[in-house]
């Protein structure tokens, strides 16, 4: 990576990620979204890290949204193109990564920072967190998954008075909503989230990835690849498979039992 606007940093079995730009509130940028992707690609593939923590460096927010500085002036179809699909190509990465992960949300989460808090399984906020959906006071829609995502998670009546209201959901009322599971003292947040992070790094692995693509399919995420993935696995467990693979090797007739 160039400029290190995201942070990845392994510790063992517990990897943390952190936007890194607290003087913009951790505003997302293109070259964020590259990181983040980068970032994802690198711990789908890691055989070490059993759990993932996502936060935000500074006080003040974990994530504003969207840098309006940097999509204000597109084209319609380049909004389209470059980034109302870039973040949904990135955000789905992230909530389909291989290991939990979870949200420490040190700060305020507003619009696209909102979106991309919950991409995490478990999402734990600092007690003066704040959460929002802007979009409309400054005529756009929420274009990360807010009104789809969202709403799988809180359901429709909540998405809807965070989207159309505009107001500003306390720590505390997010929790009720169902947005969080866990609200703490700022201080201790990231003593929470690795506690936390240990305590799942310590289960078994592959069941735990295994529970999470299935919830995530039940809940309508990703659930044509899960239900192949799994499949796939078994079938590649059998004796059969490996019958399979000696006849194609040896150029003979293969010998099915089914088992």
């Amino acid at each position: 990576m160039n400029e290190s606007l995201v942070e990845l940093a392994r510790d063992g079995e517990v990897a943390t990620v952190t936007l890194n730009r607290p003087a913009k509130l951790n505003s997302l940028t293109p070259g964020m979204l590259d990181q983040l992707e980068s970032c994802a690609r690198e711990l789908d593939v890691d055989s070490v890290v059993r759990v993932v923590i996502l936060t935000g460096s500074g006080s003040k927010a974990f994530c504003v949204g969207a840098d309006i500085n940097e999509w204000a002036s597109l084209q319609p179809l380049d909004m389209w193109r470059r980034w109302v699909r870039r973040g949904h190509q990135v955000f789905d990465q992230w909530a389909r990564l291989r290991q939990p992960v979870i949200s420490a949300i040190n700060g305020h989460a507003f619009g696209g920072g909102l979106e991309l808090a919950i991409v995490g399984d478990i999402r734990i906020a600092a007690a003066g967190a704040q959460f929002a959906l802007p979009e409309a006071s400054i005529a756009t829609c929420p274009g990360w998954s807010g009104t789809q995502r969202l709403v799988r998670l809180i359901g429709a009546s909540h998405a809807k008075y965070l989207a159309l209201s505009g107001q500003r959901l306390t720590a505390g009322d997010s929790m009720r909503a169902g947005l969080v599971h866990e609200v703490v003292a700022s201080e201790g947040l990231m003593d929470r989230a690795n506690a936390l992070a240990r305590e799942m790094a310590s289960k078994a692995p592959v069941s735990m990835q295994l529970t999470k693509q299935l919830i995530n399919a039940a809940a309508g995420e990703d659930a044509d690849a899960t239900l192949e993935a799994i499949a796939g696995a078994l079938a590649a467990s059998t004796q059969d498979a490996i019958e399979g693979i000696s006849s194609f090797r040896e150029k003979r007739v293969p010998r099915y039992h089914g088992r």
